[in-house]
């Protein structure tokens, strides 16, 4: 199967740079951030941060996403919390961002929508957004579109749309993995030359740091950043008592459970679903089931999964003990440079 899959992308590959698919470009820039794997690099934090990070430095941003799973048509920005219609993370991301996330599997038609949209509110011209890269005091309204952007959530594969800068994040996992189906890569390792800017976790940093200045091109900037795991006040780590379960629906939910242990909650099982897992009644009852039987103290799971829980399946978890979500959060360790790298491939 390996062999088909690799096949596979060297027939894209192949038909990209013969001209037969095309890339399309948006008003806006782009900032694609995206991963060699299936799953599990911890994008959807890193979003949250460049979006939070940019809406400080006072741009209009907005994030692009697929969303995976969806049952929504066509394009639709996020309103509300309703995973199943608009996926999973951009619920997510909508929430702790407070930024428009617009969803589509079709990328291009989302950023037009959005930009149409912004349009529409600050009454600017077509063609003027981005026209100008210079504040204006005199039209506060251009200002602000001048200094626009768009987020593209896991987007280093989707090549269709043209983007200003590729970050690109990379795990120590990534560097031992396979291609698709034996692995979890869905590119090899060369297709880092493509990359802007890698983002690697600071506790990895001094291992990997070394390794991908050889895979990546001149030039490409490396971004160190630190993820951390919030507890809600005011019992912190003992919000689910000394013996929880935890439960999640997450590419790989064996660095979750290692997380949160090493927070110091002293977990006595895991319960893990598929990614992007829509859970169901008979689940609930099997996370039940599986806590009474252990006699847990209270459950313990992720925002993204909680996003996912009506209100009778929190009762229903909370007959257990406490039902304490936390959230992973990353920050990068330098901002100030991941601004200044930014602004500098935006300019």
């Amino acid at each position: 199967m390996m062999p088909l899959y690799a096949a596979g992308l060297a027939v894209k590959d192949w038909l990209r740079a013969a001209g037969f698919l095309k890339t399309r470009r948006l008003e806006w820039p782009v900032v694609s951030v995206g991963s060699l794997s299936a799953g599990g690099a911890g994008k959807t934090p890193v979003v949250i941060a460049l979006a939070l990070l940019m809406k400080d430095r006072g741009w209009g941003v907005n994030v692009l996403s697929r969303g995976y799973g969806r049952r929504g048509q066509g394009v639709e920005r996020v309103t509300g919390s309703d995973p199943a219609r608009f996926g999973d993370e951009p619920v997510l991301i909508a929430r702790a961002a407070g930024v428009e996330v617009w969803v589509g599997a079709e990328r291009f038609a989302a950023g037009k929508a959005a930009e149409e949209g912004s349009r529409r509110a600050l009454g600017v011209a077509a063609g003027a957004m981005n026209a100008d890269p210079q504040p204006s005091a005199k039209d506060d309204n251009k200002n602000k579109a001048n200094r626009s952007v768009h987020l593209l959530d896991d987007g280093f594969q989707h090549r269709q749309l043209a983007r200003g800068v590729d970050v690109v994040l990379v795990t120590a996992e990534d560097l031992e993995d396979a291609l698709l189906p034996a692995g979890n890569l869905r590119e090899p390792l060369r297709a880092l030359l493509r990359a802007d800017v890698v983002v690697v976790r600071m506790e990895e940093w001094v291992l990997l740091a070394p390794k991908l200045r050889e895979l990546v091109r001149e030039g490409t900037a490396m971004w160190s950043v630190e993820r951390k795991l919030l507890f809600p006040a005011p019992l912190r780590v003992l919000s689910a008592g000394l013996r929880p379960v935890a439960f999640c629906a997450v590419a790989r939910p064996e660095g979750f459970a290692a997380m949160v242990q090493e927070a110091g909650c002293g977990l006595i099982e895991t319960v893990a679903f598929r990614d992007h897992h829509a859970y169901t009644a008979a689940d609930i009852e099997h996370i039940v089931k599986v806590a009474q039987r252990l006699n847990a103290s209270g459950l313990v799971t992720t925002e993204k999964d909680a996003v996912k829980l009506s209100a009778a399946m929190r009762d229903r978890l909370q007959a257990v003990g406490p039902l304490v979500v936390v959230a992973l959060v990353a920050e990068f360790v330098n901002p100030a440079e991941v601004v200044s790298d930014l602004e500098e491939r935006l300019a």
